[in-house]
């Protein structure tokens, strides 16, 4: 908003000064009020599920609306990005209402308001953006027909929360992966020249993610709840799909898909085809690590984050070279 009544430098120097704002008010507001937020109920069948019991959780309400606000404020919003802050916020509110509940909402709900939130986004990225697919490892520009284009859209956005908000069970995994995911996403809008407006953005998340990180390191303070980890999967799909290279997600969100993904299909197969796969192996994959291998939730996001760091490192050089 503020930056259509700037020059270049000006402009530059306004968006470092926004970065910095959304990161310190994060902070500030996370500070001041997690005692506020409801309180973690501990997770039965995670490991080490119960240490999380009576902690504040739902964090994800605050950082989600100084995103919006630093948007708002700092960025350059049209149309387009308006209704993508919408339905961020209202993935966010589907997942604070759960988390404010006594009793969870169950699969089914959640799972349908997922589903009607990917429609609208997939909606929304088409009649803006077309069904063009660019194809990381050839150049090629592949034209879609926008109805498959918006299937596979609807896909890779109610994938892409529920696999991040399955990840979200260890101390600062979550959001870690996330902010590396989102940087690679970052790197490759910046380097082939996409949507520049809208990768501000994605730093502006970033930062307020950061924020609350700092609540979130082991030993944690407070949880983001399916408040963040909704939202967080949300903007994935919405920015990797934005950056032109939506394949990429399997990639840019490798280690966020694994680990959350695997239990997502194990349940799946078994519940609607009566299959059993990976049967010594624990889901989320964080907790098969922590319990059968050891790892403690500091390695885990380590080692986990390295991983994804490599890799990113790998998709970003490979896009640059086109």
């Amino acid at each position: 908003m503020i930056n259509n009544f700037l020059n270049v430098s000006e402009y530059a120097v306004l968006g470092f000064v926004g970065v910095v704002f959304a990161y310190l008010l994060t902070s500030f507001l996370l500070a001041i009020g997690m005692n506020k937020l409801p309180r973690d109920h501990g997770r039965e069948f995670a490991h080490d599920g119960g240490l999380s019991a009576g902690k504040p959780r739902g964090a994800g309400f605050v950082f989600i609306l100084v995103f919006v606000l630093a948007a708002l404020v700092f960025g350059n919003v049209d149309r387009e990005m308006t209704i993508y802050l919408i339905l961020t916020v209202a993935a966010m509110m589907t997942g604070y209402l759960d988390d404010c509940a006594k009793v969870s909402w169950g699969e089914l709900r959640k799972g349908l308001l997922d589903l009607m939130i990917a429609i609208m986004t997939a909606v929304t990225m088409v009649n803006f953006n077309g069904s063009d697919v660019l194809i990381a490892v050839t150049g090629q520009v592949i034209a879609l027909p926008p109805v498959l284009y918006g299937i596979l859209a609807i896909v890779l956005v109610w994938g892409s929360i529920n696999v991040t908000n399955c990840a979200d069970g260890v101390d600062g995994l979550s959001g870690t992966l996330t902010s590396i995911t989102l940087f690679t996403i970052y790197m490759i809008m910046n380097s082939t020249g996409t949507a520049p407006e809208f990768s501000y953005t994605i730093l502006l998340f970033i930062a307020c993610i950061l924020g609350y990180l700092w609540f979130n390191a082991t030993p944690s303070r407070l949880l983001m709840g399916d408040a963040g980890s909704r939202a967080m999967g949300l903007f994935i799909a919405i920015a990797i799909m934005k950056s032109g290279y939506p394949f990429l997600y399997l990639l840019a969100a490798f280690v966020l898909m694994v680990d959350g993904g695997i239990g997502l299909v194990k349940v799946s197969l078994l519940r609607f085809l009566h299959i059993k796969i990976l049967t010594k192996v624990r889901t989320p994959l964080h907790d098969h690590v922590r319990k059968n291998l050891g790892w403690s939730n500091a390695q885990t996001v380590f080692k986990f984050a390295i991983i994804q760091i490599m890799i990113s490192a790998a998709v970003v050089w490979l896009v640059g070279m086109l």
